[in-house]
């Protein structure tokens, strides 16, 4: 009932979020009669700011054209690869006129990018992906928003997700022999359990493992995400925050944990940080500071986009991960395409190389969640595990933006180098 008193409002909104848009652009224009009024200014601010506050957003686009690679501009088309029910494989492929670039186009290793599947688009790791490019052939999981995934196509459970995982990684190493996996936060834990699985099988495994602030633990430094989960039941969950999809979408009927309940959760993390950057940004309207607005629309345009997830994969990630600590305590088993149960056995990994990553001030995945890993991995070698804890580092902060640019990337880089 929930999810259509949301949409019920929303809609009821669309009117006055519309006339706020153009009352925004009449007072913000100096040849209209209201564009001469003494507060014209802070007129279209405010309304500009009741038009950001109300917006439905939609999902962004990636928007990366061009890379630089030691100089040389190149032109990135991006596409579908694989396209699965709830995720799409996509890649982002590099050209160039330049025969001597493309010649190192073609000799870099090949980097799967699992994106999170926790509320917001895979765009969120634009940045992430864009820095990549320039030392990789780059692909990202591209999740779908579950509302919009008909009920035809089947439930989505964390088995499922760990059977996309294994079938990106194999597409790739049929493709170029092998392959790097670089997961973001939550995936941390679905990869490490592909991976597992597939050495257990005595599979070929990735050449790399990098895991970026991940709830490998979630017992370890536990942050206000994990307190949550761990203080609630799992009853409380399904009757608390799974609803059904409303009937004007295609995935109708559908039980989902809903985009703008999560995103609630996000804001309420830190609400004073957030009313501080909208007033801020009403200011900067004001002063004629063109570059902190966009500033501010680019990151909110990002932050604001959220999806559904499957009601199933939110409730046995919330389980499996931060309430019987499975992976941790060798109790996860995962069932095969046959219905069987396989147990996730990360010492059986011997062949892939391990990095962490973790952010000194990350408020998502606290200190040691994700530096857990090697403890788990113990069939991997201590000379091909490495560890990087970042300082002045945020969660979002060890995927995005100038320590992730200057300090993560190029050492990630060089892992990936010296293990090919």
């Amino acid at each position: 009932m929930l999810y259509q008193v949301f949409e019920t409002q929303r809609t009821m909104m669309e009117p006055f979020v519309d006339f706020a848009q153009a009352a925004a652009k009449l007072f913000s224009n100096p040849h209209s009669p209201a564009g001469a009024h003494p507060w014209a200014q802070r007129m279209s601010a405010a309304y500009s700011l009741m038009y950001r506050l109300g917006k439905d957003y939609e999902k962004p686009a990636f928007g990366i054209s061009t890379v630089e690679v030691e100089g040389v501009p190149v032109a990135i088309q991006e596409r579908v690869e694989i396209n699965k029910p709830f995720c799409e494989l996509r890649r982002f492929k590099r050209l160039s006129d330049d025969v001597k670039t493309l010649a190192k186009l073609k000799l870099q290793p090949v980097v799967l990018i699992v994106a999170p599947l926790s509320g917001h688009y895979a765009t969120l790791l634009r940045d992430t992906v864009k820095s990549m490019l320039k030392d990789h052939k780059v692909y990202i999981t591209d999740w779908r928003n579950a509302r919009m995934v008909p009920l035809d196509e089947g439930d989505f459970h964390l088995d499922d997700y760990v059977h996309y995982v294994q079938e990106f990684i194999r597409h790739l190493q049929q493709r170029y022999g092998n392959c790097h996996v670089v997961s973001v936060c939550q995936p941390t834990v679905p990869v490490l359990a592909a991976v597992s699985l597939m050495a257990s099988h005595g599979e070929k495994t990735p050449l790399t493992m990098t895991m970026m602030g991940g709830p490998i633990d979630a017992r370890k430094s536990p942050t206000a995400v994990n307190n949550l989960a761990m203080n609630k039941s799992h009853n409380w969950f399904e009757n608390n925050v799974i609803f059904r999809v409303p009937g004007n979408f295609p995935g109708a009927g559908r039980r989902v944990y809903p985009g703008f309940m999560q995103h609630a959760g996000f804001v309420a993390m830190n609400p004073d940080r957030h009313a501080k950057s909208h007033y801020d940004y009403f200011k900067d309207l004001i002063k004629g500071d063109g570059a902190s607005v966009e500033a501010h629309r680019k990151f909110y345009d990002e932050y604001n986009a959220v999806l559904d997830m499957d009601a199933n994969y939110y409730l046995e990630t919330i389980r499996t991960v931060f309430q019987e600590f499975k992976l941790v305590n060798g109790t996860w088993d995962v069932l095969n395409r046959k219905g069987e149960p396989e147990r996730v056995s990360p010492q059986d990994i011997r062949t892939t190389a391990l990095m962490t990553v973790e952010g000194e001030l990350d408020d998502i995945s606290g200190s040691g969640q994700t530096a857990a890993a090697h403890n788990l991995c113990t069939g991997i070698d201590k000379s091909m595990k490495l560890h990087l804890e970042v300082e002045g580092a945020g969660h979002y902060g060890i995927f995005s933006g100038r320590r992730w640019r200057e300090i993560i990337c190029p050492r990630i880089a060089s892992f990936i180098r010296e293990a090919r």
